[in-house]
């Protein structure tokens, strides 16, 4: 009994106070790591080219590739990363052999700032990596704890995953000065997994909603063209309902999605595959200020802006600008302007703050001036050197003071305000 009686004593105030310790000492007031997140075209077109030559659905069963990424932009995707989901920075320092990791990520919901900064060195332990130092603040955490944790947290945030499948992919990562070398073997089944791991189950529940939601609309449309507002408008209206007591921004997200693969010619099927027996919707050509190109750079960098942020969904626009300069369409300030106004759409999409807001708008009817700034004046189908000389690049004043006048006039928008 005198044992028992102890053991609830420790349970009661010991432990407890040890917690608070430990959380005292593991939070900050400051970040030790404090950067902008940067996205630049450049680095999406390293990023495209790495996923063109490992796009899964490409790959057979048993194809061994390795994917190398350089240290510069591992940094980069770290730092954007712990900005985007952190509300912080990282930065990720490579040596032969190891990388250290820093990162300061801000502790959420709290009136105060407080961050977490993190410090960790990850070494290689064939097949994969280990952490060989972990400190949190000013509290230490044992280096078998830590590993222990990373082996067990998929199954502890996400019982439903198949992590076996996973873990017999990567062959070994390497970590040299320069690069980290991954080494993979495709196996089958594994599309799946990484499927399940992108979209959890009540994800897949929407995105089948908003599908059978597609279907009916543009069943009932008349005509072979349909304004994007006029899939807004009920999209919208079907996620304020199912948000009442649920999640605002995941319904957002869903939306946005399923509209996003439609407006640009796929498949839903390609997201999830259980939806193949299901009736499809007529394909009808969407359009936004009579252009069929508006509604294609809307949708898409709302969908960026709602799922990872809108420096990505910036870079990704202007990227597709300058590649067009290099032999497409020519660089255009018209789809910069539609590819801004959607990223505007899916931040407050994916806000907490706005998320219901836009719902109720979009839901209650909207029309394109809504959305879409005016764009006739804007100068369009410029080759690389017309843009250089007329506007000084990327980096030009001229060219800052045309996306200024841009951003004035979404700002502008009945929708934003």
């Amino acid at each position: 009994m005198r044992f028992l009686f102890k053991l609830i004593l420790i349970t009661l105030f010991v432990l407890p106070l040890i917690l608070v310790a430990a959380v005292f000492l593991a939070v900050d007031t400051k970040p030790t790591v404090d950067r902008a997140a940067e996205i630049t075209p450049s680095n999406i077109e390293r990023g495209k080219r790495i996923l063109e030559q490992n796009d899964p659905r490409k790959l057979k069963s048993g194809v061994r590739r390795t994917i190398t990424v350089g240290a510069g932009d591992l940094d980069l995707a770290a730092n954007y990363l712990a900005h985007r989901y952190g509300g912080g920075s990282a930065r990720v320092e490579l040596q032969n052999g190891s990388a250290q990791i820093g990162a300061s990520l801000r502790v959420p919901r709290l009136p105060v700032n407080l961050y977490l900064n993190v410090d960790a060195i990850l070494v290689e332990q064939p097949p994969l990596l280990a952490i060989a130092r972990l400190q949190v603040g000013t509290l230490p955490i044992p280096s078998w704890l830590a590993n222990w944790l990373i082996v067990k947290a998929p199954a502890l945030f996400r019982g439903d995953l198949e992590t076996s499948t996973l873990d017999k992919i990567i062959q070994n990562i390497f970590i040299k000065q320069r690069a980290v070398a991954l080494t993979y073997e495709w196996q089958e089944g594994a599309l799946k997994t990484l499927r399940a791991a992108a979209l959890p189950p009540e994800d897949q529940e929407r995105i089948a909603i908003y599908q059978e939601l597609l279907v009916s609309v543009a069943q009932k449309h008349n005509g072979k063209n349909i304004s994007l507002v006029d899939l807004l408008a009920p999209f919208f209206q079907l996620a304020r309902e199912r948000a009442t007591h649920g999640d605002a921004i995941g319904e957002n997200r869903a939306a946005i999605l399923v509209l996003a693969v439609y407006i640009n010619g796929k498949s839903v099927e390609q997201i999830l595959p259980e939806l193949k027996s299901r009736q499809h919707p007529v394909q009808r050509q969407v359009l936004l200020n009579q252009r069929d190109d508006f509604p294609k750079h809307f949708i898409v960098s709302a969908a960026f802006a709602a799922s990872a942020g809108s420096p990505l969904a910036d870079a990704v626009g202007l990227y597709k600008e300058i590649d067009d300069s290099r032999g497409g369409s020519g660089f255009s300030f018209n789809d910069i302007a539609a590819d801004r106004a959607g990223v505007r759409f899916g931040e407050n999409a994916a806000k907490s703050a706005t998320a219901n807001q836009l719902q109720t708008k979009v839901g209650a009817g909207i029309v394109e001036s809504d959305i879409m700034p005016a764009t006739a004046d804007l100068p369009e189908f410029m080759s690389e050197p017309e843009f250089k000389r007329r506007f000084g690049g990327v980096d030009g004043p001229e060219y800052k003071k045309m996306m200024a006048v841009i951003e004035r006039r979404i700002a502008a928008l009945p929708l934003y305000r």
